[in-house]
């Protein structure tokens, strides 16, 4: 009776394949067992155990490198080892943990990326009858926004819920909304642009919708970014607000300007 079994039920019993048996044996970390008269290797329980002991430890985390040393070290210095090894996993398990709950939020969609408050105000822009196109856009704008100026978010949001009590200021920005179809040369254009300047000039509250999201760093890239996130480049809507930033400009209102130093 032949003492062992082959590499193949070597491998089948400890759970791993053939190619890993002999990548172990390549690496020093199991001894190839001596070849029976028939000059097959022959695995027995000592292979066998330590086999299953690499195994063991290489899908705990242990790098293969380590191995070796960690199963010929002391049992003192393997419970060390084994203890830093169950740490790095832990630390691991909660990184994971963090990776899933972040997946979960954004599963959620829009109150993860742009919190409570900022959905309530989007909902309530669809209530007073914004397109939804347009809301969809806003909602795009807002977690760039978020993103870009954290520090005047909330500021942002708090000017826009004021300024939305006003009939006037949701009608002006009804009709810039509706603007996105329009042909650039449109007249409407220019008037729309300067029936906004009048109101924000004279509304300087409502101004404020349009300066809170102006960064530290950085401030025309920023600012150009998310205030026309979704322009065509030669859209009315494109037109209209580079018309409406110019008499604002002009009448001395701080709007950030590519190439302005």
């Amino acid at each position: 009776m032949r003492n062992g079994v082959t590499i193949g039920q070597a491998a089948a019993f400890v759970g791993v394949t053939v190619k890993t048996v002999r990548h172990y044996h390549k690496l020093g970390l199991v001894a190839e067992p001596d070849r029976d008269s028939s000059g097959y290797r022959r695995y027995g329980s000592r292979e066998l155990l330590r086999l299953v002991r690499v195994r063991t430890l290489a899908a705990a985390g242990v790098p293969l490198a380590e191995i070796g040393s960690l199963l010929d070290t002391d049992a003192a210095l393997f419970a060390d080892a084994v203890a830093d090894v169950e740490r790095q996993l832990n630390a691991r398990i909660e990184e994971l943990i963090a990776r899933r709950d972040t997946l979960h939020r954004l599963a959620d969609g829009d109150p993860a990326l742009l919190g409570d408050r900022a959905v309530a105000l989007l909902e309530r822009m669809a209530g007073l009858g914004f397109p939804a196109g347009e809301v969809a856009t806003t909602r795009e704008g807002w977690v760039l926004a978020k993103a870009l100026v954290p520090e005047g978010f909330d500021d942002y949001l708090v000017h826009l819920e004021l300024a939305l009590e006003d009939p006037r200021y949701v009608a002006l920005i009804k009709r810039a909304a509706e603007a996105t179809d329009w042909d650039p040369d449109d007249p409407r254009v220019a008037e729309l642009a300067s029936e906004m300047a009048d109101h924000f000039l004279a509304n300087p509250e409502h101004l404020k919708v349009m300066t809170a999201l102006q960064a530290r760093t950085d401030t025309a890239t920023r600012y150009t970014l998310i205030a026309h996130h979704g322009e065509e480049q030669t859209s009315a809507t494109t037109r209209g607000a580079a018309l409406l930033e110019t008499k604002l400009h002009a009448a001395g209102v701080r709007i950030p300007r590519p190439n302005s130093h």
